[in-house]
Protein backbone atom coordinates (compact mmCIF):
# COMPACT_ATOMS: atom_id res chain seq x y z
CA UNK A 1 0.00 0.00 0.00
CA UNK A 2 1.57 3.85 -0.82
CA UNK A 3 2.20 5.86 1.92
CA UNK A 4 1.03 9.20 1.24
CA UNK A 5 1.62 12.73 2.92
CA UNK A 6 -1.58 12.93 4.11
CA UNK A 7 -1.37 9.84 5.75
CA UNK A 8 1.52 9.99 7.78
CA UNK A 9 0.76 14.27 8.83
CA UNK A 10 -2.72 12.54 9.88
CA UNK A 11 -0.35 9.68 12.57
CA UNK A 12 1.89 12.54 13.50
CA UNK A 13 -1.35 15.01 14.91
CA UNK A 14 -2.44 11.66 16.55
CA UNK A 15 0.92 10.73 18.26
CA UNK A 16 3.05 13.84 17.68
CA UNK A 17 5.88 11.72 17.18
CA UNK A 18 8.20 12.79 14.24
CA UNK A 19 7.51 12.66 10.44
CA UNK A 20 10.30 9.98 9.76
CA UNK A 21 9.36 7.74 12.57
CA UNK A 22 4.93 7.99 11.98
CA UNK A 23 6.37 7.06 7.85
CA UNK A 24 8.25 4.07 9.19
CA UNK A 25 5.53 3.35 11.54
CA UNK A 26 2.83 3.26 8.54
CA UNK A 27 5.27 1.46 6.20
CA UNK A 28 5.90 -1.45 8.96
CA UNK A 29 2.45 -1.92 8.94
CA UNK A 30 0.62 -2.04 5.13
CA UNK A 31 -0.68 1.76 5.75
CA UNK A 32 -2.79 0.73 8.85
CA UNK A 33 -3.19 3.74 10.64
CA UNK A 34 -4.42 2.23 13.91
CA UNK A 35 -1.74 -0.48 13.89
CA UNK A 36 0.66 2.39 13.24
CA UNK A 37 -0.61 4.41 16.36
CA UNK A 38 0.05 0.88 18.09
CA UNK A 39 3.53 0.60 16.80
CA UNK A 40 4.69 3.81 17.69
CA UNK A 41 2.99 3.37 21.56
CA UNK A 42 5.39 0.36 21.40
CA UNK A 43 8.20 2.17 20.51
CA UNK A 44 7.83 4.86 22.83
CA UNK A 45 7.71 7.12 20.21
CA UNK A 46 4.52 9.30 20.79
CA UNK A 47 4.00 11.42 23.21
CA UNK A 48 7.75 12.18 23.66
CA UNK A 49 7.64 14.18 20.30
CA UNK A 50 5.00 16.73 21.94
CA UNK A 51 7.29 17.07 25.41
CA UNK A 52 10.57 17.76 23.53
CA UNK A 53 9.98 21.53 23.85
CA UNK A 54 9.97 21.23 27.60
CA UNK A 55 12.87 22.51 29.82
CA UNK A 56 14.78 19.80 31.07
CA UNK A 57 17.09 21.41 33.68
CA UNK A 58 16.52 18.11 36.39
CA UNK A 59 17.66 14.94 36.56
CA UNK A 60 20.82 13.37 37.72
CA UNK A 61 24.40 13.34 37.64
CA UNK A 62 26.12 9.68 37.91
CA UNK A 63 29.57 8.51 37.51
CA UNK A 64 30.26 4.55 36.95
CA UNK A 65 34.06 3.33 37.44
CA UNK A 66 36.19 0.49 36.07
CA UNK A 67 39.61 0.59 38.06
CA UNK A 68 41.61 2.25 35.05
CA UNK A 69 38.88 3.85 33.71
CA UNK A 70 35.21 5.81 34.29
CA UNK A 71 32.33 7.79 33.17
CA UNK A 72 30.61 10.91 34.20
CA UNK A 73 27.55 11.39 32.47
CA UNK A 74 24.54 13.75 32.74
CA UNK A 75 20.76 13.09 32.04
CA UNK A 76 17.72 15.42 32.82
CA UNK A 77 14.51 15.51 33.45
CA UNK A 78 11.93 17.98 33.76
CA UNK A 79 11.35 17.50 37.63
CA UNK A 80 13.67 17.05 40.83
CA UNK A 81 11.19 13.82 41.15
CA UNK A 82 12.32 12.15 38.39
CA UNK A 83 15.67 11.83 39.46
CA UNK A 84 14.06 9.29 42.27
CA UNK A 85 11.65 7.42 40.18
CA UNK A 86 13.35 3.81 40.02
CA UNK A 87 12.55 3.54 35.80
CA UNK A 88 14.86 6.51 35.39
CA UNK A 89 17.74 5.65 38.10
CA UNK A 90 17.76 1.93 36.52
CA UNK A 91 17.88 3.44 32.55
CA UNK A 92 20.45 6.05 33.77
CA UNK A 93 22.79 3.46 35.73
CA UNK A 94 22.64 1.25 33.01
CA UNK A 95 23.20 3.55 29.96
CA UNK A 96 26.26 4.58 32.39
CA UNK A 97 27.67 0.84 32.06
CA UNK A 98 26.87 1.09 28.24
CA UNK A 99 28.77 4.25 27.65
CA UNK A 100 32.23 2.73 29.64
CA UNK A 101 31.63 -0.87 27.47
CA UNK A 102 30.94 0.63 23.89
CA UNK A 103 32.91 3.97 23.83
CA UNK A 104 30.80 6.26 21.78
CA UNK A 105 32.00 9.22 19.86
CA UNK A 106 29.60 11.70 21.13
CA UNK A 107 26.07 11.78 22.59
CA UNK A 108 24.76 12.08 18.59
CA UNK A 109 26.07 8.54 18.15
CA UNK A 110 25.08 7.01 21.76
CA UNK A 111 21.39 7.87 20.80
CA UNK A 112 21.15 5.92 17.17
CA UNK A 113 23.56 2.52 18.90
CA UNK A 114 21.11 -0.72 19.70
CA UNK A 115 20.32 -0.45 23.50
CA UNK A 116 17.61 -2.86 24.31
CA UNK A 117 16.05 -5.50 22.20
CA UNK A 118 15.22 -3.87 18.75
CA UNK A 119 15.15 -0.42 20.49
CA UNK A 120 18.12 2.49 20.05
CA UNK A 121 19.37 4.91 23.04
CA UNK A 122 17.05 7.36 21.81
CA UNK A 123 13.94 5.17 20.91
CA UNK A 124 14.45 3.59 25.03
CA UNK A 125 14.67 7.25 26.22
CA UNK A 126 11.71 8.03 24.06
CA UNK A 127 9.86 5.35 25.86
CA UNK A 128 10.76 5.79 29.16
CA UNK A 129 9.56 9.65 28.24
CA UNK A 130 5.95 8.32 27.14
CA UNK A 131 5.70 6.27 30.54
CA UNK A 132 6.88 8.62 32.94
CA UNK A 133 5.34 11.82 31.60
CA UNK A 134 8.32 14.02 31.93
CA UNK A 135 10.86 15.36 28.86
CA UNK A 136 14.47 14.20 29.25
CA UNK A 137 17.79 14.08 27.81
CA UNK A 138 20.92 12.62 27.58
CA UNK A 139 23.26 15.91 27.67
CA UNK A 140 26.63 14.88 28.09
CA UNK A 141 29.04 12.48 29.10
CA UNK A 142 32.58 11.84 29.42
CA UNK A 143 34.89 8.70 29.45
CA UNK A 144 38.22 8.68 31.66
CA UNK A 145 41.31 6.19 31.34
CA UNK A 146 44.69 6.62 33.35
CA UNK A 147 47.55 4.31 34.31
CA UNK A 148 47.14 4.53 37.84
CA UNK A 149 43.05 4.47 38.77
CA UNK A 150 39.62 6.92 37.76
CA UNK A 151 38.27 7.88 40.94
CA UNK A 152 34.73 8.89 40.79
CA UNK A 153 32.59 10.85 43.40
CA UNK A 154 28.57 12.46 42.92
CA UNK A 155 28.16 15.00 45.36
CA UNK A 156 24.39 16.01 46.55
CA UNK A 157 22.60 12.59 45.53
CA UNK A 158 23.20 13.41 42.12
CA UNK A 159 23.74 17.52 41.67
CA UNK A 160 27.65 17.68 40.79
CA UNK A 161 29.85 14.38 39.39
CA UNK A 162 33.37 14.61 39.39
CA UNK A 163 36.20 12.01 37.92
CA UNK A 164 40.07 12.14 38.57
CA UNK A 165 42.46 10.19 36.65
CA UNK A 166 45.68 9.49 37.88
CA UNK A 167 48.78 7.87 37.16
CA UNK A 168 50.72 5.72 39.20
CA UNK A 169 50.79 2.32 40.67
CA UNK A 170 47.36 1.14 41.23
CA UNK A 171 46.65 0.07 44.52
CA UNK A 172 44.54 1.30 47.68
CA UNK A 173 46.04 4.20 48.74
CA UNK A 174 45.90 5.70 44.86
CA UNK A 175 42.27 4.73 45.04
CA UNK A 176 41.56 6.73 48.63
CA UNK A 177 43.95 9.87 47.58
CA UNK A 178 42.13 10.27 44.01
CA UNK A 179 38.58 9.93 45.94
CA UNK A 180 39.21 12.63 48.39
CA UNK A 181 41.15 14.79 45.06
CA UNK A 182 37.59 14.14 43.68
CA UNK A 183 35.88 15.40 46.82
CA UNK A 184 37.63 18.20 46.55
CA UNK A 185 37.11 19.01 43.19
CA UNK A 186 33.49 18.72 43.92
CA UNK A 187 33.35 21.62 46.47
CA UNK A 188 36.06 23.92 45.40
CA UNK A 189 35.56 23.47 41.23
CA UNK A 190 38.71 24.41 40.53
CA UNK A 191 39.24 26.02 35.91
CA UNK A 192 42.57 24.28 35.43
CA UNK A 193 44.51 21.06 36.34
CA UNK A 194 47.64 22.55 36.14
CA UNK A 195 49.09 26.18 35.26
CA UNK A 196 50.62 24.17 32.03
CA UNK A 197 46.48 24.49 30.99
CA UNK A 198 46.34 28.20 31.33
CA UNK A 199 46.69 29.67 28.30
CA UNK A 200 48.85 32.60 27.33
CA UNK A 201 46.10 34.63 26.16
CA UNK A 202 43.99 34.30 29.87
CA UNK A 203 47.17 34.53 31.67
CA UNK A 204 48.31 37.71 29.59
CA UNK A 205 44.52 39.04 30.20
CA UNK A 206 45.17 38.47 33.99
CA UNK A 207 48.46 40.19 34.15
CA UNK A 208 47.24 43.27 32.41
CA UNK A 209 44.15 43.82 35.01
CA UNK A 210 46.46 43.41 37.64
CA UNK A 211 48.86 45.62 36.29
CA UNK A 212 46.91 48.55 35.55
CA UNK A 213 45.61 47.82 38.99
CA UNK A 214 48.41 48.18 40.84
CA UNK A 215 49.51 51.45 38.82
CA UNK A 216 46.16 53.09 39.62
CA UNK A 217 46.77 52.21 43.15
CA UNK A 218 49.78 54.80 42.79
CA UNK A 219 52.71 51.97 43.24
CA UNK A 220 56.09 52.69 41.99
CA UNK A 221 56.65 51.28 38.45
CA UNK A 222 59.89 50.01 39.93
CA UNK A 223 57.79 47.76 42.32
CA UNK A 224 54.69 46.71 40.01
CA UNK A 225 56.48 43.63 38.35
CA UNK A 226 57.40 41.83 42.14
CA UNK A 227 53.53 42.68 42.91
CA UNK A 228 52.05 41.34 39.97
CA UNK A 229 53.74 38.18 39.78
CA UNK A 230 53.04 37.90 43.52
CA UNK A 231 49.29 38.44 42.38
CA UNK A 232 49.78 35.78 39.80
CA UNK A 233 50.85 33.37 42.09
CA UNK A 234 47.92 34.02 43.96
CA UNK A 235 45.91 33.86 40.84
CA UNK A 236 47.05 30.06 40.18
CA UNK A 237 46.95 28.74 43.66
CA UNK A 238 43.15 29.51 43.90
CA UNK A 239 42.52 28.08 40.04
CA UNK A 240 44.90 25.42 39.23
CA UNK A 241 43.60 22.32 41.19
CA UNK A 242 47.33 21.40 41.69
CA UNK A 243 48.22 24.15 43.22
CA UNK A 244 45.31 24.96 45.53
CA UNK A 245 44.87 24.08 49.85
CA UNK A 246 43.93 20.72 49.82
CA UNK A 247 40.37 20.55 51.11
CA UNK A 248 41.69 18.09 53.65
CA UNK A 249 44.89 19.31 54.76
CA UNK A 250 45.19 23.02 54.29
CA UNK A 251 48.57 22.35 55.15
CA UNK A 252 49.26 20.49 51.87
CA UNK A 253 48.44 21.49 48.35
CA UNK A 254 46.86 19.18 46.02
CA UNK A 255 49.85 18.10 44.23
CA UNK A 256 51.74 17.75 47.75
CA UNK A 257 49.22 15.48 48.91
CA UNK A 258 49.30 13.18 45.92
CA UNK A 259 52.81 13.36 46.35
CA UNK A 260 52.82 12.26 50.00
CA UNK A 261 50.99 8.74 48.84
CA UNK A 262 53.31 8.05 45.60
CA UNK A 263 55.80 10.11 44.75
CA UNK A 264 55.57 9.67 41.20
CA UNK A 265 51.92 9.67 40.97
CA UNK A 266 50.29 12.37 38.79
CA UNK A 267 46.78 13.95 38.14
CA UNK A 268 46.40 13.76 34.76
CA UNK A 269 42.76 14.91 33.93
CA UNK A 270 39.54 16.18 35.48
CA UNK A 271 36.04 15.93 34.68
CA UNK A 272 33.26 17.67 36.91
CA UNK A 273 29.49 18.11 35.42
CA UNK A 274 27.58 20.22 37.52
CA UNK A 275 23.62 19.44 37.18
CA UNK A 276 21.93 21.80 34.45
CA UNK A 277 24.71 24.23 34.59
CA UNK A 278 24.51 26.42 31.67
CA UNK A 279 21.04 25.16 31.19
CA UNK A 280 18.31 28.53 31.00
CA UNK A 281 15.39 27.54 33.42
CA UNK A 282 12.40 28.81 33.13
CA UNK A 283 11.01 30.93 35.84
CA UNK A 284 7.59 30.32 36.70
CA UNK A 285 5.18 32.90 37.94
CA UNK A 286 2.82 30.80 40.00
CA UNK A 287 0.53 33.57 41.17
CA UNK A 288 -0.05 34.19 37.33
CA UNK A 289 -0.59 30.69 36.42
CA UNK A 290 -3.18 31.06 39.10
CA UNK A 291 -4.69 33.75 37.64
CA UNK A 292 -4.73 32.61 34.28
CA UNK A 293 -6.56 29.23 35.37
CA UNK A 294 -9.05 31.25 37.22
CA UNK A 295 -9.79 33.31 34.30
CA UNK A 296 -10.14 30.73 31.76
Amino acid sequence: MAITAADVKKLREATGAGMMDCKKALMEVDGDFDAGVDYLRKKGLGAAEKKAGRIAAEGVVVTKTNGKEAVVLEVNAETDFVSKNDQFVAFVDQLAAFILDKRPADVTTLLAMSFEGDLTVGQTLSQLISTIGENMSVRRFQVLEASGTVAGYVHGAGKIGVLVAVEGSADDSLATIARNVAMHVAAVNPQFVSRDEVTADIAERERKVLTERALASGKPEAIVEKIVTGQMNKFFSENCLLDQEFVMDSDKTVAKAVADVQANAKIVAVARFALGEGIEKKEEDFAAEVAAQIAG
